[in-house]
């Protein structure tokens, strides 16, 4: 028997969250709040440069200054010093320098790791680094992508022999005879820059022996406590049965939380070694050099076309920023995206290739969307610029080529089957939302009259893949882990229910939207639901939350999990009631009798009766519960329409947001308030990389934006009020008909924002902004532009 939830009472409603009562009376506990008795707090004595060659360590002064226990350097770990390992060896022949928790000879990058210092408060342990001296023989920093592999070049790693991390290159169909078929050829470089992570809360990690049983645990500041546990017994030795990873309250991680830092291995190390708890958090300055970085790329982007706009082929060059260590699935993030360069668009060839590079800079990994982001604005910054070429309107083009809605399913040229989608649908919605004809004719009005402000209008229209399963597409593509998810639904004696989930949420809302998933499917109250998540002693497997999979994943095993409970239910019921179990049916909560209503019982009631188990039928055995471990038949689609009207100054070259519509389809909503909360923040960040943040480093490895006065971040003062709105095309191959959400708005806005800031000068000459369009930057390629410098 399969649970109905037809009679929804649940799903689809806007509820408040949960989980925000405790938030905004500040009854959280971060992992810096956690105190433990005799805790020792850790710092640690980062390189000031980028690359040098460690030719002494003097630690006496630390040592002997008051309440400092320890200095630890990687000589005295010895065997302790474990290595960081990446999972995701994407190529046969690719180059894995060894990526140890405290250097060894050689630091490479600034914020490289030489010692770690202990005192018994944290006051005591900051000053201490002052006293750890370190002497540096300064090697030649990497830091030009194209210049790291050329010949001669300075390595990074000497005994890898080069700065060449791997190539790959994946034809799909012939784009050299594609190309030649075609009237037009558009080229385009376009540069993603690095980007540095910026979650409300910092990392943090605590480190406790329990006693005599051996056991470990952590407490961190992580998306991936499942993982996390997985990963610190492989790389220190510490059998994963003594330790229990817990990720307490998670004030934010955008991908950097996704991660396996030396902070953890070493809190968790010493805390062994000493006997002693150990804890450290990290300071926001650590946070912009030591938390790894997203993005990093060089785009070659090329598509070809018929005079009539018709797509032939495009051709992708990717090369991409390792930074000086790999961590956990550094070189798999550029491939992420290798799916999706095409988009929503049909095409006869796609060529796309990677060589991926070391660099003296913090290494690189998943941030917001992670390949995703980069792809769709490749897509769309070059569907633009054809569009231009041609002379056609840029959603005219974009109509020319994509799916219609009609042709669902579809496997695309790079090899993915899209289940569902209607983007006319979405799109028909953002051009009403957005009065775009009216905005063309204001923008004719401002270039007619040479207006000092110009008026530019911005297209994205885009898809990504969500979910990543099934684990054998994961094994197919090198990554070490799975993509499944697991969930247990236990329904206690006195009718309240915890749900067990592998999904481990840091701001989603997987509390109130895990309840009302199971509210409907069981037939209990929202809130009679507890949901234990991030916490591998309570919730022992998972696979965590990271790249919109913990719905599209982790739902699907929540409403099997209650399906399970429902039909266990239903026996307990039938026999009690003397009747078929065929002739029960579940509505609301409650089994009834075909046909005789009066006759029937509540879900609760029979699970006091499975607790008692006074009289249950033979065989079965007591307690009300349910378990599902799903490994999902593939991927899932959401997509969108998004649209910006960017008005930019032209002797100032300051660029405003003044409008922004989106219509995302991110198939059936469990809490619409929810997703319209994910879509406004990743908009907001989207919309940072377009206009004001980026890593900088000078000809040294320094990074110049430091702090949080260099390296700017959107606050809502800076953002317009978003216009939001949704199609709903269920997805075929998740049974709740889910989609993501966690990363549409990031990957959607970023090329509507270049495109508007593009148009509104293209008559002036511009084809491209280099991000993020500052108004220095904006000014700078206006000027480029009048004096024919800017093709």
């Amino acid at each position: 028997m399969t649970a109905t939830v037809e009679h929804v009472a649940n799903i689809g409603r806007p509820l408040r969250r949960k989980e925000d009562a405790r938030l905004l009376t500040g009854q959280t506990q971060w992992t810096d709040s956690i105190k433990l008795p005799g805790a020792l707090h850790m710092t640690l004595v980062r390189s000031p440069v980028a690359h040098a060659r460690i030719t002494s360590v003097d630690k006496s002064a630390a040592e002997a200054m008051p309440n400092v226990v320890a200095v630890f350097t990687a000589a005295d770990l010895g065997d302790l010093n474990a290595r960081i390992p990446c999972v995701w060896p994407v190529t046969d022949d690719i180059v894995m320098p060894e990526f140890p928790v405290l250097a060894i000879d050689e630091v490479r990058h600034v914020g490289d790791v030489v010692a770690a210092v202990l005192a018994t408060d944290a006051a005591s342990a900051e000053d201490a680094l002052e006293g750890v001296h370190v002497e540096y023989d300064t090697l030649p920093a990497v830091g030009d992508l194209e210049a790291a592999l050329a010949d001669g070049a300075s390595l990074v790693h000497s005994s890898a022999g080069t700065n060449q991390c791997y190539t790959m290159n994946v034809p799909n169909g012939d784009y050299a005879a594609a190309k030649a078929a075609s009237d037009v050829v558009v080229s385009r470089r376009f540069i993603q820059q690095r980007l540095i992570p910026s979650p409300m809360e910092p990392r943090a990690v605590a480190v406790s022996p329990m006693g005599t049983s051996g056991e470990l645990t952590v407490w961190s500041a992580t998306q991936i406590p499942h993982v996390l546990r997985v990963l610190l017994a492989l790389s220190t030795g510490i059998p994963e049965n003594r330790l229990r990873v817990i990720a307490p309250d998670v004030g934010g991680g955008f991908g950097a939380k996704l991660q396996l830092y030396r902070e953890e291995i070493l809190a968790l190390v010493l805390a062994n070694k000493l006997g002693r708890p150990v804890k450290w958090t990290e300071t926001r300055s650590e946070n912009m050099v030591a938390t790894h970085h997203g993005r990093g790329q060089i785009q070659d982007i090329e598509i070809a076309a018929t005079k009539d706009g018709i797509l032939k082929g495009l051709k992708v060059t990717l090369t991409a920023d390792m930074g000086a260590y790999l961590q956990i699935i550094t070189p798999g993030i550029p491939l992420l995206g290798m799916f999706m360069y095409n988009g929503i668009y049909k095409m006869d060839a796609y060529d796309f290739s990677c060589t991926a590079v070391f660099t003296t800079k913090t290494p690189t990994d998943a941030y917001r969307g992670a390949g995703r982001p980069e792809s769709t604005y490749a897509i769309e910054r070059i569907m633009d610029e054809l569009a231009a070429e041609l002379g056609m309107d840029p959603l005219g083009l974009r109509r020319k080529n994509w799916i219609t809605h009609e042709e669902f399913p579809y496997t695309t040229i790079a090899g993915l089957t899209y289940d569902t989608g209607n983007y006319e649908a979405a799109t028909a919605r953002a051009l009403e939302l957005f009065g775009y004809d009216e905005l063309r004719a204001e923008q004719k009005r401002r270039r007619d009259s040479g207006d000092v402000v110009q008026l530019g209008i911005g297209v994205s229209t885009f898809t990504e893949m969500c979910g990543l399963a099934p684990s054998r597409t994961l094994g197919a593509l090198k990554y070490v882990a799975g993509g499944w998810e697991n969930c247990t639904i236990r329904v206690l004696p006195l009718g309240k229910v915890e749900l067990v989930t592998g999904t481990s949420p840091h701001g989603q809302g997987h509390e109130t939207a895990w309840s009302q998933i199971a509210a409907d499917v069981i037939g209990v109250p929202v809130e009679d639901i507890e949901i234990i998540h991030g916490d591998t002693g309570r919730a022992p497997y998972g696979m965590d939350t990271y790249g919109s999979r913990s719905l599209a994943v982790g739902g699907q095993a929540i409403l099997r999990a209650g399906e399970k409970v429902v039909e266990k239910a239903k026996l307990i019921a039938a026999h009690q009631m003397e009747a078929n179990p065929d002739d029960l049916e579940f509505v609301d909560g409650a089994f009834r009798v075909k046909g005789d209503p009066e006759r029937s019982t509540t879900i609760q009631a029979v699970a006091f009766e499975a607790f008692t188990a006074h009289n249950l039928p033979d065989g079965m055995e007591p307690t009300l519960s349910g378990e599902s471990t799903v490994d999902p038949a593939d991927f899932s689609f959401p997509h969108g329409t998004h649209l910006a009207a960017i008005e930019v100054d032209t002797e100032t070259g300051k660029a405003t947001v003044r409008k922004y519509v989106c219509v995302d389809d991110v198939g059936v909503q469990i809490n619409p308030m929810i997703v319209e909360g994910q879509v406004h923040g990743g908009v907001a960040q989207g919309i940072g990389q377009a206009l004001y943040e980026g890593a900088e480093y000078d000809d040294d490895g320094n990074l110049l934006t430091a702090t949080l006065a260099d390296y700017l971040i959107p606050s809502a003062a800076d953002l317009p009020s978003f216009i939001t709105d949704q199609t709903v095309t269920p997805s075929t191959t998740h049974p709740l008909g889910t989609k993501g959400v966690g990363e549409a708005g990031a990957i959607a806005s970023t090329p509507a924002i270049i495109n508007g800031v593009v148009d509104a000068l293209r008559h002036l000459g511009v084809t491209d902004v280099t991000m993020p369009a500052t108004p220095e930057a904006v000014w700078r390629t206006i000027v480029a532009a009048q004096s024919g410098a800017q093709a």
